[in-house]
């Protein structure tokens, strides 16, 4: 069985005038099925431009990259996942439970299946009292939280999340955290990017740390803190791998 997802020498750069910025530098990395991955590093390190390129938003300069198996820009893999952004975008005048049909239609789901999974989906991010109210009323919180109903619609089974607990508040945090632990226990694979490093601590099986586009570490959690806060640890290694530049 392959991977869920196997991301081999990945380089990525973007021309700022006539500068080169190198985004990402020969990443690999290779997530199992099953695992709670999360993919730390400070802003600019490269996460987000991962994500992209694992969603064919991007491409990249060099390397390749699967998804259960299917390489991204050849084979056809999009329904195998479920994407949150760190800024959900939906149609404002659309209500929550229109927006749900749309992304499962577009799923390829029937209506008499959405009937039944949207309630269900709104019931458990606590939108039931707005699922008739239209998106461009909700706050932050509450569209991060359609986000993540509409990233489950189709109940994929590899979730890949930018930034999950972005704009929300202890509640809604917790909820999050309470939904991704849930998914765990059903065998899906997730995939997340986060900066609320207590949550990464709380949740994940195995982390890689990226900086200025190169990875730093993949491995087990449990390895990299040896007992200590992973915040310190992680920038602990961030911090001796800028000072390691400086010097050379």
């Amino acid at each position: 069985m392959p991977p869920a997802i196997q991301i081999d020498q990945i380089n990525k750069s973007f021309l700022s005038g006539r500068t080169t910025n190198y985004a990402l530098n020969n990443l690999s990395l290779i997530i199992q099925k099953g695992e709670v991955f999360g993919f730390l590093g400070p802003n600019g390190a490269g996460k987000s431009t991962t994500i992209k390129l694992l969603l064919h938003f991007l491409r990249p300069d060099s390397g390749t990259m699967q998804i259960m198996g299917n390489t991204i820009g050849r084979d056809e893999f999009r329904h195998q996942i479920g994407y949150l952004s760190e800024f959900p975008c939906f149609y404002d005048h659309l209500s929550a439970t229109e927006t749900l049909m749309l992304a499962g239609r577009l799923s390829g789901m029937s209506k008499n299946t959405l009937h039944i999974r949207i309630p269900e989906l709104l019931a458990r991010m606590g939108l039931s009292d707005a699922a008739n109210r239209r998106v461009g009323g909700f706050s932050k919180g509450m569209k991060q939280r359609l986000g993540m109903a509409n990233a489950l619609i189709h109940n994929p089974q590899i979730l890949i999340f930018d930034e999950p607990m972005s704009g929300l508040d202890p509640i809604g945090r917790h909820l999050i955290k309470d939904i991704i632990l849930e998914l765990k226990k059903l065998g899906k694979t997730i995939f997340f990017s986060s900066h609320i490093l207590s949550d990464i601590q709380a949740l994940c099986d195995r982390i890689g740390i990226i900086h200025k586009g190169k990875l730093l570490y993949d491995g087990k959690l449990a390895d990299f803190i040896q007992n200590d806060h992973l915040e310190d640890r992680f920038v602990a290694m961030i911090e001796e791998n800028d000072r390691a530049a400086i010097s050379h």
